[in-house]
């Protein structure tokens, strides 16, 4: 022992001796020299990141009672990503001054739209009036070179998730044309009425920060995104989506797609939305139903889903924006403020999550609401907050929803430690307003859990892609993989 000591005091005199004279020195002894390890090797010396994860690994299992069959309708189409100044140099438009158009009628409008918003780099979705022509623009997209075709729509991204279990039968319904039909996984069951001829394209024309056409440069990267979609627009699967859920008996429904209604106009969405709530109401009564939703910029629109839809589904899914929009619809918690300022505070958060389950779901055993589940996601945490009594398995839940977003960001089918951080708050409050409990988060075990009335908060972090390759749909999976882990529990709530 003490011939090491003597040894390593030497070497130490030695590097001392040399350091002095030179330096720079001892690092290039040190390159060729292998000294003991005295550092401590305890789990600490691991980066957090590293202990979460191993932590998810460890804690997430599915439940005991497994979803077998799943219907997802009713917004699918083909998102076609392609570069916006080839695309329009392609259709032998010539660069020009910007104009916004609310609606678009021509490649006049669209290349006057594009560079507005290019200019800007900012980005936007428009409807494309003239169906011909549209179509054509569309053909040339898909043919362009370097041109991405993806399966879009949250209902085809949802079902496409949960192909990926071999045990669970997924049926989509939606307007599904010849390329998506090719696209979607060979588990996925498609009713021959969601066949069509045509498919429904979304064309998502990108630019990149600095890139230049004509006088206009593009300030930062985004992308503009403009389709002729008729039949998500008007959810004219939706009736063909319920009927078909008699034959498939499935335990579980998710429903996307309110959104794209939102464009129809006042008079048409009042309509529609009237028939979509009959409709919903149809589905058998002990058939859980999970509602998606998605950005929405009309609030009279929100309210009306918020007042009509939410009360007969069971369970949402929605991120930051949509959960403070929602609140602001209906002048809840926080709506005063215009946006939330970096990542959204835990404790307001959970304020319009229990407003909404305290308003429009079943949080006292009086109210007859169906309203049960909210899973949250924004980029740097999740929670699930949940009606005591009728959902279990939500801690593994919530911490399966922020694992996939962690690896699916990074185009990864597991999380690489190395290629993510850690970004959410580890000291929280239940609440922004008092009473509130003071709450932190323990890395080894990455839930934490609160009560409020009835209604129990599940909070998780996620460890976000440092260099994400493809963000669309990621709210999609997360939404799927939280209801795959999921279980409705089947004794008396309360």
């Amino acid at each position: 022992m003490w011939r090491k000591a003597s040894a390593a005091a030497l070497l130490a005199l030695a590097v001392g001796y040399f350091y002095y004279g030179s330096p720079d020195l001892p690092e290039q002894i040190l390159q060729h020299i292998s000294l003991p390890n005295f550092q401590s090797t305890s789990p600490s010396q691991n980066s957090v990141e590293q202990v979460i994860s191993a932590a998810w690994e460890t804690l997430i299992t599915l439940p005991t009672r497994q979803w077998s069959k799943v219907a997802v309708g009713v917004n699918a189409c083909v998102d076609v990503v392609v570069s916006g100044v080839g695309l329009l140099q392609a259709l032998a438009v010539d660069p020009g001054t910007g104009m916004d158009h609310e609606v678009l009628h021509s490649k006049e409008d669209l290349k006057e739209a594009f560079i507005h918003f290019m200019e800007r780099g900012a980005a936007a979705e428009r409807f494309f009036s003239d169906s011909e022509a549209f179509q054509r623009i569309a053909r040339a997209a898909a043919e362009y070179p370097g041109a991405k075709l993806y399966v879009g729509g949250n209902a085809a991204l949802i079902g496409q998730k949960l192909a990926t279990y071999p045990d669970l039968m997924v049926l989509l319904c939606g307007p599904v044309g010849p390329k998506l039909h090719e696209m979607l996984d060979e588990q996925i069951v498609v009713p021959p009425e969601s066949l069509q001829q045509t498919d429904e394209y979304h064309l998502i024309l990108e630019y990149k920060a600095g890139e230049q056409w004509g006088s206009t440069q593009a300030p930062q990267a985004n992308r503009f995104i403009f389709s002729h979609d008729v039949s998500n627009g008007e959810m004219s699967s939706l009736e063909t989506f319920v009927a078909s859920l008699d034959e498939f008996e499935p335990d579980l429904v998710v429903l996307s797609g309110l959104h794209m209604m939102e464009g129809q106009g006042r008079e048409l969405w009042e309509e529609r939305l009237k028939e979509a709530v009959l409709a919903i109401s149809d589905i058998r009564k002990d058939i859980p139903i999970h509602l998606e939703l998605a950005s929405m910029t009309d609030k009279d629109y929100m309210n009306s889903i918020m007042q009509e839809v939410m009360p007969i589904v069971s369970s949402i899914g929605l991120n930051e924006q949509e959960l403070l929009f929602l609140s602001q619809a209906g002048q809840g918690p926080h709506a005063d403020m215009a946006t939330w300022k970096g990542i959204p505070d835990v404790g307001q958060v959970s304020d319009i999550l229990l407003w909404i389950l305290e308003q429009h779901g079943r949080s006292e055993p009086s109210s007859e609401a169906d309203l049960t589940r909210i899973h949250f996601h924004t980029l740097a945490y999740h929670i699930l907050a949940t009606v005591d009594g009728y959902w279990g398995n939500q801690a593994a839940a919530v911490m399966a929803g922020a694992r996939v977003a962690s690896s699916q960001a990074c185009g990864l089918q597991s999380v690489d430690v190395s290629k993510v951080e850690l970004k959410a708050p580890l000291q929280f409050h239940s609440s922004h307003t008092e009473p509130r409990e003071k709450l932190s988060l323990n890395p080894a075990e990455p839930v934490t859990v609160w009560r409020r009335g009835n209604v129990t908060f599940h909070m998780t972090t996620v460890l976000v892609c440092k260099q994400p390759l493809r963000t669309v749909g990621l709210g999609d999976a997360i939404s799927a993989e939280g209801l795959v882990y999921s279980e409705l529990k089947t004794q008396q709530p309360f």
